[in-house]
């Protein structure tokens, strides 16, 4: 990484690939790497207070609470020495990753000016799946200008939702202000970067036990909960099964709507999983469901669940990012208004199901039909947030300037 392509890895552009690399490197810098690398006051003042705070603070405005509360952080929190730079390594086996890894740890220490926190391995599971069984990475945004290969029925998302200095839906250009100079925000993102432990056997386990006592599948409760079925197929489009005649083409699996087809939550209930972290057409808290639109970039961790072989001990989850321009009006609002809100869109006294802070004592989950309503109480939290820490991720350009001049005192963690 210091500019020389043929003795150190290179920071991956965002530029077309002519031929797909067999490896891809990215950098986020934290508020406080970026005081140590000395940059002037004028450029740090300049980066907005949600960034500049101490997350473990802020922790609380996305209920990171109990098991998830930065106490019990593994890097990040209060007990924790403090991250600089997050580096994200992606490689198409294990052997060009684990040679890659070497070479950048070699540099490093060669360097003398970087200590490794943490060190987090992920593969990608048969399917595109997560731990829990569900496809995952189908509903990503449609950015304006790019081809998308789900296209949706919601407005094209702006560029600026995602990178700073384009316009936005939230009034234009300038509606986030870009960290000064110019070289170092525009182009760039905020991301939050959350390591997401997922209790398999707790969740499994959950819909064996409730599932017969409601009268449904094991499998239709968890559709009901994530508001697809496991295999992708969204509830909305095929309520009864996950295999529909025909089958749902593969662009077609992420074009529907919430309104005005299934308002009163029939087919997908209103506080699923799905239908709260990306309300599409509703009208809810924070304005129309398709604003506040943020990229995911999540990657596995730990062995795929054997359901033959339950309880072995072994850790297991997602780590993940989300990218978006601003950190207090996307992510943070997404994580507390929608996800762990108790008055989501009329469902009082709820959270996600999935990834929100619920308790045995009081977690809720309704299931709406034409019959009547099925509430479904007594579930533990599945998903346990073990770190937490935002990154002000930057364009190649400004790496290499970032890069210049290090001074081996100056970076003490990564």
């Amino acid at each position: 990484m210091n500019g020389d392509p043929a003795s150190s890895p290179q920071i991956t552009a965002a530029s077309p690939w002519p031929v797909k690399p067999d490896s891809c490197l990215n950098i986020g810098l934290t508020y406080e790497g970026l005081s140590a690398l000395q940059l002037p006051e004028i450029s740090l003042s300049s980066f907005p207070s949600e960034f500049k705070a101490d997350y473990a603070v802020r922790a609380r405005n996305v209920d990171d609470s109990g098991e998830s509360a930065p106490e019990n952080w593994i890097v990040g929190g209060p007990n924790t020495p403090t991250p600089h730079m997050l580096l994200v390594l992606y490689a198409q086996s294990s052997d060009v990753l684990e040679s890659k890894t070497t070479t950048l740890r070699s540099l490093f220490a060669q360097q003398g000016a970087m200590s490794e926190l943490s060190h987090h391995d992920g593969n990608a599971l048969p399917g595109e799946t997560v731990h829990f069984g569900y496809a995952d990475g189908i509903s990503q945004p449609t950015i304006d200008g790019v081809a998308s290969k789900r296209p949706d029925s919601q407005p094209v998302a702006p560029p600026g939702e995602f990178l700073l200095g384009y316009p936005n839906q939230f009034g234009g250009k300038f509606e986030y202000p870009v960290p000064k100079p110019d070289e170092l925000g525009n182009n760039g993102s905020f991301a939050a970067f959350r390591i997401l432990k997922q209790e398999v056997d707790a969740f499994e386990q959950f819909l064996r036990d409730t599932a017969p006592k409601i009268g449904m599948s094991v499998e239709m409760l968890a559709a009901k909960l994530c508001g697809r079925w496991r295999n992708g197929v969204p509830l909305v489009l095929s309520p009864d099964t996950d295999t529909p005649a025909p089958p749902i083409a593969e662009d077609q699996v992420n074009n529907y709507d919430y309104v005005p087809g299934d308002v009163r939550g029939y087919r997908c209930p209103i506080g699923a999983h799905m239908r709260r972290s990306n309300p599409r057409g509703e009208s809810i808290a924070g304005g129309d469901g398709h604003k506040r639109r943020i990229v995911r970039r999540g990657m596995p961790y730990g062995p795929p669940y054997d359901p033959t072989n339950p309880n072995d001990g072994i850790e297991r989850g997602l780590l993940g990012l989300f990218i978006n321009v601003s950190l207090k009006d996307q992510f943070e609002f997404i994580m507390s208004t929608w996800l762990n809100d108790g008055d989501f869109a009329g469902v009082n006294n709820t959270r996600d199901p999935l990834t929100g802070n619920n308790s045995p004592a009081d977690s809720r989950f309704v299931i709406p039909n034409q019959k009547g309503t099925q509430t479904v109480t007594g579930f533990p939290r599945f998903v346990i947030f073990l770190q937490g820490y935002q990154d002000k991720c930057t364009r190649k350009r400004a790496s290499c300037q970032l890069s210049i001049g290090i001074d081996s005192e100056l970076l003490k963690s990564f």
